[in-house]
């Protein structure tokens, strides 16, 4: 059964955006609310542990790194899925080879069910879309509402672990996550260059001002690899320690670098992300870096710990 689905917004409902049937009069899930109205934290529905990958700035390649930390965890033996909540610009249905797949079913309880592929369950706003083409014209409100119910009312089945990959910048979607959902920690994404690295800084003072912990920074194209002789040039910095040495100011900790390689770039691409190419190469180079990052988060969040210390 398919929903009636229109990015347009007069022809949605603010309170169901996503089109999801209802049963009788039933309302979506309510948020329950603290004192002077503000929102209690929750955890996502049978999800054990939720870490967030945020960049603040569009184009540092977090969604690439989110997508292949998620990958990382999968392949530790752990039950892993990754949230879009990029309403207007999502990335997962590409990075997954899932842009045309057909759209997600729906349980008994009317909750969508992951679509799955890498042995990764994946939600995205990309899945309920008419087409890759479609942009979604919507305002704040509906925006928000559609957020709500990518949160709460996918059926993830039992998960150790769920990777969030939040839009850029620092407005409404980070707020909603920060202040609603009870994450484990987040992890900041920047390239080493002033340009970026001040917005991700931002970011960084945006989980600090909610409570969330910040598990640490990861530094993306840290330098080109020259796929011919294989020598690594800093194209964004001189010394290449950029986001480490920011880190040291900011008391935050560096969980690691990934090199600019124009086989990430290939692979992404063409959907196949580097933890799962380097998997079918029989190869472990930047797979190795994601597995390195990986333990350095778990040594602050209990992620399979007795997996990643194996």
């Amino acid at each position: 059964m398919r929903r009636c689905f229109t990015t347009a917004a007069r022809c949605s409902s603010h309170e169901n955006p996503l089109g999801l049937p209802r049963r009788g009069q039933s309302q979506p899930p309510s948020i329950p609310r603290a004192q002077r109205g503000l929102p209690q934290k929750r955890k996502i529905r049978d999800v054990a542990k939720t870490i967030a990958v945020s960049s603040a700035k569009g184009g540092v390649g977090k969604s690439t790194i989110a997508v292949n930390l998620a990958l990382t965890y999968s392949r530790l033996g752990l039950r892993t899925g990754i949230l879009d909540t990029d309403i207007f610009g999502p990335s997962i249905p590409t990075l997954l080879n899932l842009h045309d797949a057909s759209e997600p079913r729906l349980s008994d309880r009317n909750t969508l069910i992951p679509l799955t592929n890498y042995g990764l369950k994946s939600m995205s706003m990309g899945y309920l879309l008419p087409s890759e083409k479609a942009p979604v014209a919507w305002r704040g409100l509906m925006v928000m509402k559609a957020l709500q119910q990518l949160l709460h009312e996918v059926e993830w089945g039992g998960l150790d672990v769920l990777v969030l990959d939040l839009p850029p910048g620092t407005g409404d979607v980070q707020l909603t996550i920060g202040q609603q959902m009870e994450l484990d920690g987040a992890v900041v994404v920047s390239t080493p260059q002033d340009v970026a690295l001040k917005d991700a800084v931002k970011g960084v003072g945006m989980f600090d001002k909610m409570g969330v912990k910040v598990l640490g920074m990861i530094q993306n194209m840290s330098g080109f690899v020259c796929p011919g002789c294989g020598r690594t040039a800093n194209i964004f910095s001189p010394n290449g320690e950029m986001v480490k040495h920011r880190c040291e100011e900011l008391g935050v900790r560096f969980l690691g670098s990934i090199p600019l390689q124009e086989q990430i770039c290939e692979d992404s691409d063409r959907g196949v992300p580097s933890v799962v190419a380097e998997e079918m190469k029989e190869q472990n180079g930047v797979t190795a870096s994601f597995k390195a990052i990986a333990k350095e988060i778990s040594q602050q969040v209990d992620v399979g710990r007795e997996v990643m210390t194996a």
